[in-house]
């Protein structure tokens, strides 16, 4: 499995295509394939997965119980949209259509790590998400995330 850092400013060109930076290049492994799953994030961004991270996590999905409402919507919804990608002869990997718009990918976006994947943000969406988060409100987030909940007693 391969876990990503960083984050990297790219352009789309008119058919929808970005170069993936070199930054992550680097930190695939030589064995690799430049063969990835695109896919809708949680939030209007998309999520880019290494062939490798994406089979357990398609493992784990289509194992979900096919007669429990909740977890059929969440399949068909996760799935939804789901594509193959993989880098053109130079290098660029196309977007499809349908997840551009759903992103609202415009020219400019950012492609920043998220642990085992990348996600594809529009840049002015990603420096809105960063501009709405105050310090304060960051730190609170990140005890109530990393320790509990502001008033349980560490353990």
């Amino acid at each position: 499995m391969t876990d990503f850092l960083g984050e990297f400013e790219a352009t789309l060109d008119t058919k929808g295509r970005f170069l993936l930076p070199a930054g992550f290049k680097k930190q695939l492994g030589e064995g690799d394939s430049l063969r990835f799953v695109i896919n809708r994030g949680f939030e209007k961004c998309l999520a880019l997965y290494t062939e490798e991270n994406w089979k357990p996590l398609y493992e784990k999905i289509k194992g979900l119980n096919e007669f429990d409402p909740k977890q059929r919507e969440f399949r068909r919804v996760f799935l939804n949209g789901a594509t193959y990608v993989e880098p053109d002869s130079a290098g660029r990997i196309l977007l499809p259509p349908s997840l551009k718009l759903y992103a609202e990918l415009q020219k400019d976006i950012v492609i920043a790590a998220a642990g085992d994947k990348m996600e594809i943000w529009d840049s002015n969406k990603y420096k809105q998400l960063f501009d709405s988060v105050s310090s304060e409100a960051y730190s609170d987030l990140a005890q109530i995330v990393m320790v509990g909940k502001p008033d349980q007693p560490k353990s």
